[in-house]
């Protein structure tokens, strides 16, 4: 008896799954999405102690386990996706996908919920790490505040991976682009170092140009009892929704699913060319 065709929502389904095994089968990827941050939160609560920061009135772990959660989240979005899809173009499997009947949008649209569905378990294991170990405090009054901080940053951060895998040449060069780019940031955007009023005007000048900072901010804010009121930071969210919408338009502008040709390749074949002629 035939089934009919599958729904678009339970491709779409299926394809998330799929995307999640792909990544949970990767133990690099895992490592230095869940493991990584978790490490620095360790070492930041062991090196520091659970004291209270005096420049914000918080604890160690108060302040570090949102803001290394915030880095686990782009992480699994902005890393993952724009260096899983620019080695899945490289090796062939995005051209694959294109000539199947699955429609082009539930495929990367598996791949972008898969990204954010990895996110939330990321910030949820930290979280859960820091309640459980470090007493770290959440306010109902701001959940509504972090809710969205958190899916409007995966979003962006997914958009702006997606932007990066469709402008790069190889899986190699976005590897280097992601470390390149995330990693200072954050030290200037307060994952690793907590902000100070002495540091560099230019310093926070170019952090607040860049999305990360608005992220970790408006996240961390949630978690601080210094502060009252919800906490919705609406300037950030502006700011990261107009960095998101510009990923979106830099990956559908430039996104290709076949993969670019090798140079290597085609100067031995000019060469071998040239030597006949």
């Amino acid at each position: 008896m035939p089934t009919g065709r599958p729904t678009s929502s339970s491709m779409l389904l299926g394809q998330t799954s799929y995307q999640t095994k792909i990544f949970t089968r990767n133990p690099l990827a895992a490592f230095f999405t869940v493991v990584f941050p978790l490490m620095f939160f360790f070492v930041f609560t062991l090196v520091f102690g659970n004291e209270e920061i005096p420049e914000l009135g918080v604890t160690t772990a108060q302040y570090y386990a949102p803001a290394l959660a915030v880095f686990a989240a782009v992480s699994a979005t902005y890393t993952n996706l724009a260096v899983g899809t620019a080695y899945q173009r490289d090796q062939g499997i995005l051209k694959r996908v294109r000539g199947t009947p699955l429609p082009p949008w539930v495929y990367m649209g598996g791949k972008i919920a898969s990204a954010i569905a990895i996110a939330t378990v990321s910030v949820a294991i930290m979280l859960a790490v820091g309640m459980a170990f470090y007493g770290l405090q959440i306010y109902p009054r701001t959940i509504p505040a972090m809710l969205l901080t958190f899916f409007v940053g995966v979003a962006c951060f997914a958009a702006l991976g997606l932007a990066i895998a469709a402008v790069v040449s190889s899986g190699e060069s976005a590897t280097a682009i992601t470390n390149a780019t995330l990693l200072p940031l954050a030290f200037f955007s307060g994952v690793f170092i907590v902000p100070s009023p002495d540091s560099p005007v230019w310093l926070d000048t170019v952090a607040n140009i860049f999305p990360l900072k608005h992220f970790v901010e408006p996240f961390v804010a949630t978690f601080n009892p210094q502060l009252s009121g919800a906490q919705f930071d609406w300037v950030s969210i502006g700011v990261m929704v107009l960095w998101g919408a510009f990923g979106v338009l830099i990956a559908t502008r430039y996104f290709k699913w076949e993969p670019n040709p090798d140079p290597t390749n085609r100067r031995r074949r000019e060469k071998k060319v040239a030597t006949t002629a």
